[in-house]
């Protein structure tokens, strides 16, 4: 048998602070062997990155190992002096950060912070130091490799900061490499293309990883073993192949009941959310620490005393820390809290036709041209959406998802094209000149909460303001009643209309969110991204919460995501968006099934899938999405096309194709003749 590269056993970690001792990680165990990828799953806030940070000895000041042990190598971590821990981070053990530009010297050339990986651990000259880095920017695929090692960080969109701080990692050839979260930033179709990435050249190179992430999917399809952290301790963890096919903790099946799989859907079999919230470190309740959310808590066994890991009979390394692996029915069916009837869809609420929103770039002033240039982010749009429907805008960012949602709010007025509610033209109307109840009627919810929530005002007199603002109330004591039925229609406390937003989690910001778009007793709500920052669990409960809210109140929903798992679980249409331009619409099972767009094969196959019994078509995008500013010729799509080669001639970089008719209301705007779009095959088998 061969030594782990990376063994961490019975770890304790904990923050000290004047208040005291917060133990943030207890007896946590784990093993990467050698060649192989190990997989740290779990909420936001149960430990992972402070496993990591631990790994690195780079813990903050206040942080401190109080038990356990790790090693790498054979060799204790907590033992090494400062220039031997200088002798391995980098080069023995490197980190890829969630936050690419964490990394990245904003002030340095992307060459000059690649050369100093072999400059400082290896000794070379700066002639080799450059052709390595040269090489690895090759290696990671970025285009124009002699550009990229002349520009600055900023000059790069975000997959490529990330596939520079992977090169980065890698130049040293590291025996482990750390991945915190590296692509939970990223579009689906960067993400793909980022995680085939590290498998290629860590396979090519022989590294192990440790690949920290609340994706299940991503753990599919990536990792060797995985191991699931809850608040601090380790709960689970096995082969991939033992855990995902034969969950043995209540918490990891509650993740994977989380998760939008197939064959979930919002009407008869939707998600079950995990109850209540992940604990506070010194809040943690006595034995185990998932009993209060657990649905097979038994008072007397579970709440007695520490629970410890132990092998479950099944799998060879399989363990879990759970005292009724053996009397739960692992096989049994969730229990669905509701099963809905599908909402009655009513009829056009806002009707969208040509639409086309430009910015006018004076480029004599910033970049010394002589002709002003126009961005074209939003270029001949049209689709309508129904009372009490969810239709989806799914793309990558780039695509003019944000930027439309902005014209429908107000935000932007648009340069050409139609926007009507209720038989009223608004596309030319900002925000400040249109009446109340338009703005009233037309809500928004945005991807981080924070950013909406006013940190000196408490969350009930923010919500109290909206209401006034809308005119919702006689008085003052009605308004208040109205806010506390808010919090009791997201499922908050109403202590909560107390509390500053400091005082929240994630999940609870986003649900003041949620009232506070209510408030006005909108008739459209446009979510953006109001979920991608959430995790699995999390993102259950505010699904269902939009659900329910929506069929009260048969309000539109406009729901703006790159993640089509989501999409395929919420939407009953959805329109994918490249470049501007609409390339396909249709029902949600027309876009899921044959024939598609070239575009939405690609962001199907990019979802990653935590089913084991899923088979999934692997297409990877090559390049970028092209800029704005200088879009290609033809069709919007075919600098990235994998099936431009098929159709004759120069038609793709001459010609825009025209939208065609699929099925009744499914869409395609693309050059591929019928016959080939229909011989199209499944993403998923």
């Amino acid at each position: 048998m061969a030594e782990p590269i990376l063994e961490i056993d019975r770890l304790g970690i904990s923050f000290f602070i004047r208040a005291g001792e917060i133990p943030a990680v207890m007896d946590f165990s784990c093993k990467v062997m050698p060649g192989q990828a190990m997989g740290l799953v779990g909420e936001s806030g149960c430990g992972k990155s402070t496993v990591a940070l631990a790994v690195m000895r780079d813990l903050p000041g206040v942080g401190r190992i109080t038990s356990g042990s790790i090693r790498f190598e054979g060799r204790d971590m907590a033992s090494l002096s400062d220039p031997e821990l200088r002798a391995i981070r980098g080069s023995k053990i490197a980190m890829v950060y969630q936050e690419p530009m964490a990394s990245l010297n904003p002030t340095m050339l992307i060459g000059q912070q690649l050369m100093e990986v072999p400059l400082i651990h290896d000794k070379v000259s700066k002639e080799e130091a450059h052709k390595r880095a040269l090489d690895i920017v090759k290696a990671v695929r970025l285009p124009d490799p002699d550009r990229i090692m002349r520009a600055y960080p900023h000059q790069l969109s975000g997959g490529q900061q990330q596939r520079v701080v992977i090169a980065m990692a890698l130049l040293s050839n590291p025996r482990l490499l750390i991945l915190d979260e590296p692509t939970t930033a990223l579009d689906v179709t960067v993400e793909a293309g980022i995680v085939a990435l590290v498998k290629d050249l860590t396979a090519r190179s022989g590294a192990s990883s440790l690949f920290i992430s609340h994706n299940l999917g991503l753990i599919l399809e990536t990792c060797d073993s995985v191991t699931v952290m809850y608040s601090g301790e380790a709960v689970e963890t096995g082969r991939v192949g033992d855990v995902f096919g034969a969950v043995r903790h209540p918490y990891t099946q509650g993740l994977f009941r989380s998760m939008p799989l197939p064959g979930t859907n919002k009407n008869d079999n939707p998600l079950v959310p995990i109850p209540g919230q992940l604990p506070l470190p010194y809040e943690r309740p006595q034995g185990c620490n998932f009993g209060p959310r657990c649905g097979y808590f038994l008072a007397g066994v579970c709440d007695q005393a520490d629970v410890p890991m132990r092998e479950v009979a099944e799998g060879v390394g399989h363990m879990s820390r759970c005292l009724r692996v053996e009397a739960i029915d692992w096989s049994a069916v969730a229990k669905k809290a509701n099963l809905f009837k599908p909402v009655e869809i009513g009829p056009d609420v806002l009707e969208v036709d040509r639409l086309q929103k430009h910015y006018r770039v004076a480029a004599s002033a910033i970049f010394g041209g002589r002709e002003a240039r126009a961005v074209k982010a939003v270029e001949d749009v049209s689709f309508t959406a129904k009372e009490a429907e969810v239709l989806a805008i799914v793309g990558e960012s780039g695509c003019g998802k944000s930027t439309l949602a902005k014209v429908l709010l107000g935000l932007e007025t648009a340069t050409e094209g139609l926007v009507v509610f209720d038989h009223e033209a608004i596309q030319g109307r900002p925000i400040e000149r249109r009446p109340t109840k338009t703005i009233s009627s037309i809500q928004m919810i945005f991807q981080n909460p924070f950013d909406t929530l006013n940190p000196s005002y408490s969350v009930g007199s923010q919500i109290v303001r909206t209401l006034e603002r809308f005119r919702v109330g006689a008085n003052d004591a009605e308004r208040r009643d109205t806010m506390l039925g808010l919090l009791d229609l997201v499922k908050l406390p109403r202590a909560f209309a107390h509390r500053s937003p400091r005082q929240l989690s994630g999940g609870q910001k986003q649900r003041i969110g949620v009232a506070r778009a209510f408030a006005g007793r909108p008739r459209v709500i446009i979510a953006d991204e109001p979920m991608s920052a959430l995790d699995v669990s999390v993102q259950a409960a505010i699904s269902e919460l939009l659900m329910n809210l929506q069929r009260e109140s048969k309000t539109t929903m406009v729901f703006i995501s790159h993640d089509l798992s989501v999409v395929r679980y919420l939407a009953d249409r959805t329109v994918v968006m490249y470049l501007g331009h609409i390339v396909e619409m249709g029902t949600t099972a027309q876009i899921f099934s044959p024939p598609f767009h070239p575009y939405t094969e690609a962001l199907l196959s990019a979802i990653p899938i935590a089913d084991a019994t899923v088979k999934k078509r692997h297409v990877v995008l090559e390049g970028e999405i092209p800029s704005a500013l200088s879009p290609p010729k033809g069709c919007p799509f075919q600098t990235r096309c994998g099936h431009k080669s098929k159709i004759a001639g120069n038609l793709c970089e001459r010609e825009v194709p025209p939208a065609r008719e699929m099925a009744e209301g499914h869409t395609i705007k693309c050059h591929l003749p019928e016959e080939a779009l229909r011989r199209m095959e499944p993403v998923f088998s």
